[in-house]
């Protein structure tokens, strides 16, 4: 319960904060794209099963490999892309914590 309620905070309630804090001037947008960005989640689909309550999805999904976080993270260096970037680190952080929380728990 601790987990999920831990995991949708920081998948809705920390970039609210971030958007707040980071971009006061046009915070709403900036949520908006950072919220958009958990469309990445839709590698999951490609998944057998689609959702597994025990599967860590980093490096599982394509959307969350280790390859696509260095494009992630590449793409913060430019300014266009900054804040998507920035919503789709947040989302693999967000389930980094996961996978950690499952493996210690």
């Amino acid at each position: 319960m601790i987990q999920s309620l831990v995991h949708y905070f920081l998948h809705f309630g920390f970039p609210l904060f971030i958007a707040l804090v980071l971009y006061p001037k046009k915070w709403k947008r900036v949520y908006f794209i950072l919220l958009l960005t958990l469309l990445v989640d839709l590698d999951h689909l490609w998944a057998e099963p689609i959702y597994d309550p025990d599967r860590c999805s980093i490096n599982y999904h394509f959307l969350h490999s280790y390859y696509a976080i260095i494009i992630y993270s590449l793409a913060m260096f430019y300014k266009p892309t900054r804040i998507i970037a920035l919503g789709l680190l947040l989302h693999m952080l967000t389930d980094s914590i996961d996978c950690i929380w499952m493996y210690y728990s």
